[in-house]
Parts: structure tokens; C-alpha cells; sequence
């Protein structure tokens, strides 16, 4: 029986689930009415699987939300804290930040850009990539923001599917104490693209750029444009932004979301999860070219007058402790971050986090992947001292918004270390078979997602065939997510990692989720990552790469007390034939595990685009580790 928490924040809401339950299309409706639209709606749902449309007739801006029904109540009140790795601080008034995206949106409309047109935005976490959105959403037109790591042929990719007119960008950006040079990179993204009308340069870093006819200047075009831009009526499916999904092989896929029901879906989501308050300070560590970004950094808080801290830098430099000192010097009361974040701070130790003031603190929250029981009780106990429910939250690109996960603002139950819990109210999930049959409690499968909900993707940017194929054609009539998963006998649901991330050892079925949790379980073991090769007689055998605490030492009898511990924790059949012990695993700059690189690794494939990743030295470091191995098996073959 797993340990509970019966934390929470004292509510005990009964009627929300009831309705859900009872009639999710009229509990969504109802949702609606929360939001401030032009024109009233004709039809709730209208339902042609695979594909949804939410709303339908009704008018609505996504800007006009987050902006001007803030400020007609609470202009002064504080919408953005900026802070540069550098030390560089700005602050916006939801007045300022009004006045600020209505003269952008009027700059955009000043070089032609019209309702429906695509616009790249390749910009650093400042406030002007927020600004650039909201400025988008105002006039109709559809962002598409990549993440300022990205290499040159994958903006191209990205720039070509969308066929975006104009790229919004900016001279530089901070790294690690580093300049990473923007502009350069989307330079030669760009040659001999003439349907890219005008790139705008927002001068951040002050280094050296070109420019030529294309090209405008962003503090130009905005020093004497109009502070007042009347939001588009929109309709409620009209598209808000194209994300491009990351790790993807050949043509990217673009994922496509409406304005409406995704606006239903974060205002009451971010409402429900993080049980948000007038008086709160929010941090979300997501990097804004991931949805977390687009849906819990920038819509969802704005959404409801929010104030939050946005930082541009890597989340261990300048010092291990930068999260931390941000969290007590604004006094940041819900943290939203990465369980791979946490383990890293976790590497550290408790001095750290023990330094700084961290008792405004109120909720916490984990958003990217499954989160281990242990890194969740550090997380529990050092951060939130005993005091803060953790809000453990999947969902997708795809989904839009929060799907499972605790809902402190709406009830109190008892959390697990390591479960989402359960379903918000209005989506239905269930862990089925191959058929899509349901599955008894804790029995391994796929996790489904069984009636449309308002958040959902309307399609993939182009290509509704490709849109059929990877989400609706395993089950036809419930949405696949591509998960492995197992609910408990309390409903609550465990995430296991990705299907295609299975391995399959002698006939049984392990998640790499729940593999690495049992590594990072073990006292001396900070993360972890599994991956798999091929094996004659198991079909496929268990390779591990651990990152050890800070201080702990390699003792000869080292990796088999891990052994043995793993063995304790899921059973002989995850004993791993290979440990290796390094000082990084490869990871994207958001925090990832990029698995598909040991995969890649492991079986002597090429390893692609590696523009996101962290730290090159990593992949050298885990293929020195796989060629010892390959090496070692070549000799006793020759014994």
C-alpha cells in the first residue's frame, strides 16, 4: 500500500465532478461563461471523429481575455516579473502590458499582416515573446513560437510548413553566461525563402546583426505606434497557434489549436490545479517554446490577472541555488517545474534550498514527465516544508491543457508519491489492451482518452490524414496519447513512460518510468535513464546510465547494491546487465531526457538533430560508456 498525503487546501467541492459526470458537453458550457465573448455560441460541441469543434458560432479573442477585461478591473496590478540570468530586471503592469502588445499588434498590421497569416516567433524567455503572441492572438493572426535552442534546418522546416510571412526574433539571447546568436541562426534558416516577407529584430543582447531590406527593427516599429488596438472578433475555432512537436523525425508535425474551447480548457484548469488567488506570485520554469509555455506560462495566468515570473537563463546558473533565490527574492508562491529539474537540484542537497527563504510557497507542481516517489517526498519535504500540496499534472502538445492531476482549488484528497491521481472534471481516461478494452486495476496498458474535450488539438497543421493516423487509428473512437499506464484500486492513475519507450525483457513488459523511479529510489542515485539492446535470448536487455548524488563515492561493492535494490523494488526481471555511472545524461535545455539518443546510441544509429540538447559532452560521455560495453562483449565472444 502506498504511503498518502491527505494534503490539500481545505475544499471540499462535490457539485463539479457531478455535472461533469452527468453531462460533460452542458459542464463544459457552463465553463464558457467564465470567459467574455463577443457573440454568444450556437452549438456547445459539434462531434465529427476524430474531429471537434468547440463552441461553434460563437466570437471570442484571446488577447481581448488576458488584456483588456484585466485591466478594466486591475490595471496597476503587476502582470510580468522579469529577471535575466544576468541580473537584469523589468517589470509590466497589466496596463503597461496592454499598451505595449496594442502597439505591436498595430506594428504587425503596418507591415500587412492580416487575420489567419503565420508568424514565426524565435525569441529568448523576455517579455517580448509574450508581447509577440498576445499581439498575434489580437489581430487574428497564428503563432507559431520555436524554441530559441533549435538549429537552423529545423526553423526551416518549421518556417516552410507554416509558410510564415514574417519572423519575429532578436539579436541574442543569454546562456549560460553565454551569447547565443539568434539572428545569425535564423539567417541562414531563411535563404531563399522568399515568401518570408520581413524578419523584426527586437535588440536584446547588443551585438552585431545584419540588416537588409527584410529586415525591421523592433524598437522602431513600435516607438510611435498607437498604444490602443481593438481586439478581432474571432471564431471560437479559429487557430491560435501552430506548436511544433520536438524529437520528431521527417516533416514536423504541427500541432493545431483552436481559440475558444483551449481557452475554456486553461481558464479552468489553471483554476483548478493551482487554486489561484489575486494575491499569488506564480514561476513556471517551461521555456515558452513548449506548450507549458504557451498554455501555463503565458494564456492560463494571464487569463486570470496573475503575476508571474518569467526567466530567461538556464535554471542552475549563475549557482545550483538560481531557482531558489528567485522563489524568496519575489516571493513566489506556486512553483511549476520539471521532475528532471528537481533531480538535478536534488543532486545538490538540501543546503541549497535550505539557504534561501522559501516559505511563501503555497502549492507546487510537476509538469513533463512521471515523477519519482522519492525525487516527490524531496520535493515535499525540503521545498515545500511538509506544507505545500504537489499537483503532479500530465498532458500534452496535443491535449492543450491539464488532463490528470490533484485539483486542490476544487477538493481535497490524498496525494500519492508519484500518480497524477485522476482525470480533471470533463475528461474521461481509462488504461485499455490492444483492443481498447478496459483493463482490471493494476494491470499494465495504453492510456485512452474516451470523448473529446475542449482543449483538444483541431488537427495537424496541413495534414488531417497524418492527424487521423498517429491519434485516432489504434482506438477509432478514443483518442490515443501514445502512453503507457496502470490505474491503481483507487482510480488513481500511474504514468509509465512512453509506449514506443517500452522495452520488452523476456517477455515482459517494463516502462521506462518505472524502471528509472526504482534507480532514483536508491539512496546514492540522483537520475537515471534506461534504455535497451538487443539480447539473443531475453530479446531485449537493460542498459542504465545513473547520475550519483553530490559526494557520493563509487565503492567497488557500488553498482551491486544498486543491482540488488532494483531487484528489491520491481522484481528480478529488471536486473540490468549494464551500469554505467556518469556526471550528465543528455538532455534538451527545458530538462528532457533525450531518449531517443540513447537509443540511438545503443544501436549504432545516427543521433539526428541534436540543437536542443543541454550539453554535447553527455552523448560522448554514455557512447564511451556503450562502446566499453560493445568492446566487452566482442572479447568474451572471442574467450
Amino acid at each position: 500500500m502506498e504511503t498518502t498525503y491527505p494534503i490539500g487546501l481545505g475544499h471540499n467541492d462535490t457539485q463539479t465532478r457531478k455535472k461533469a459526470d452527468q453531462d460533460y458537453v452542458k459542464f463544459w458550457e457552463e465553463q464558457a461563461e467564465n470567459l467574455s465573448w463577443f457573440e454568444k455560441w450556437d452549438k456547445t460541441l459539434q462531434w465529427s471523429p476524430p474531429f471537434a469543434k468547440w463552441f461553434v458560432g460563437g466570437k471570442i479573442n484571446a488577447s481581448y481575455n488576458a488584456l483588456d477585461v484585466i485591466v478594466a478591473k486591475n490595471p496597476e496590478k503587476k502582470a510580468i516579473l522579469w529577471v535575466g540570468e544576468n541580473g537584469n530586471k523589468k517589470e509590466l503592469s497589466y496596463r503597461e502590458l496592454y499598451q505595449y502588445v496594442s502597439k505591436f499588434a498595430n506594428a504587425l498590421k503596418s507591415l500587412g499582416v492580416k487575420k489567419g497569416d503565420r508568424i514565426t516567433i524565435y525569441l529568448p524567455m523576455i517579455p517580448e515573446l509574450i508581447v509577440s503572441m498576445l499581439a498575434c492572438a489580437r489581430i487574428g493572426a497564428i503563432h507559431t513560437v520555436i524554441f530559441s535552442g533549435f538549429s537552423a534546418q529545423s526553423i526551416r522546416d518549421r518556417v516552410e510548413d507554416s509558410k510564415s510571412k514574417i519572423i519575429i526574433t532578436a539579436d541574442g539571447g543569454f546562456r549560460r553566461g553565454t551569447i547565443v546568436q539568434l539572428k545569425q541562426v535564423i539567417d541562414e534558416a531563411i535563404q531563399d525563402l522568399d515568401f518570408v516577407e520581413n524578419v523584426i529584430v527586437f535588440e536584446h543582447v547588443n551585438v552585431q546583426v545584419s540588416y537588409g531590406t527584410k529586415e525591421k527593427r523592433w524598437q522602431d516599429l513600435v516607438q510611435n505606434a498607437s498604444p490602443i488596438c481593438d481586439a478581432e472578433k474571432l471564431d471560437s475555432a479559429h487557430p491560435l497557434y501552430i506548436l511544433y512537436t520536438s524529437g520528431t523525425t521527417g516533416k514536423p508535425k504541427g500541432v493545431l489549436h483552436g481559440t475558444g474551447g483551449y481557452l475554456v480548457h486553461l481558464y479552468s484548469t489553471f483554476k483548478w490545479v493551482f487554486d489561484i488567488k489575486d494575491s499569488d506570485i506564480y514561476f513556471c520554469t517551461a521555456d515558452i517554446g513548449w506548450v507549458t509555455g504557451h498554455s501555463y506560462m503565458a494564456y492560463g495566468p494571464l487569463l486570470h490577472g496573475t503575476t508571474l515570473v518569467m526567466y530567461e537563463g538556464a535554471p542552475d546558473y549563475p549557482t545550483p541555488a538560481r531557482m531558489w533565490e528567485i522563489i524568496s527574492q519575489y516571493k513566489v508562491t506556486i512553483f511549476y517545474t520539471t521532475p528532471t529539474a528537481l533531480r538535478m537540484f536534488m543532486k545538490y542537497g538540501d543546503a541549497l534550498p535550505n539557504s534561501q527563504d522559501l516559505s511563501s510557497l503555497r502549492l507546487l507542481g510537476t509538469v513533463g514527465e512521471p515523477i519519482n516517489p522519492e525525487v516527490w517526498r524531496w520535493y515535499y519535504d525540503t521545498i515545500g516544508k511538509q506544507k505545500c500540496p504537489i499537483v503532479d499534472t500530465w498532458w500534452q502538445t496535443e491535449t492543450g491543457g491539464i488532463m490528470l492531476s490533484p485539483v486542490p482549488g476544487l477538493e481535497t484528497i490524498p496525494l500519492k508519491p508519484g500518480s497524477a491521481t485522476k482525470p480533471i472534471p470533463g475528461i474521461v481516461a481509462a488504461v485499455v489492451d490492444e483492443n481498447g478494452k478496459s483493463l482490471p486495476a493494476g494491470t499494465k496498458g495504453y492510456l485512452a482518452i474516451r470523448q473529446p474535450w475542449p482543449g483538444m488539438l483541431l488537427s495537424l497543421y496541413g495534414d488531417d490524414e497524418k492527424y487521423k493516423l498517429v491519434y485516432w487509428s489504434k482506438y477509432k473512437t478514443m483518442y490515443y496519447p501514445g502512453d503507457y499506464a496502470m490505474q491503481d484500486s483507487d482510480g488513481y492513475f500511474w504514468m509509465l513512460g512512453r509506449a514506443d519507450d517500452v522495452l520488452k525483457i523476456a517477455g515482459h513488459r517494463l516502462g521506462t518510468a518505472e524502471l528509472e523511479s526504482g534507480f532514483v529510489s536508491y539512496k546514492s542515485v540522483a537520475e537515471a535513464a534506461v534504455c535497451s539492446i538487443p539480447h539473443e535470448v531475453k530479446g531485449e536487455s537493460i542498459i542504465a546510465f545513473l547520475v550519483l548524488k553530490e559526494g557520493v563515492l563509487q565503492t567497488p561493492n557500488l553498482k551491486e547494491e544498486i543491482t540488488s535494490h532494483i531487484r528489491k523494488m520491481i522484481g528480478p526481471i529488471a536486473t540490468p546487465d549494464q551500469l554505467y555511472f556518469v556526471s550528465k545524461l543528455p538532455k534538451t535545455r527545458s530538462g528532457k531526457i533525450m531518449r531517443r539518443l540513447l537509443k540511438a546510441i545503443a544501436k549504432d544509429e545516427q543521433v539526428g538533430d541534436i540543437s536542443t540538447l543541454e550539453d554535447e559532452a553527455s552523448v560522448d560521455e554514455v557512447r564511451g560508456a556503450l562502446n566499453e560495453l560493445k568492446q566487452t562483449i566482442q572479447k568474451n565472444k572471442v574467450k
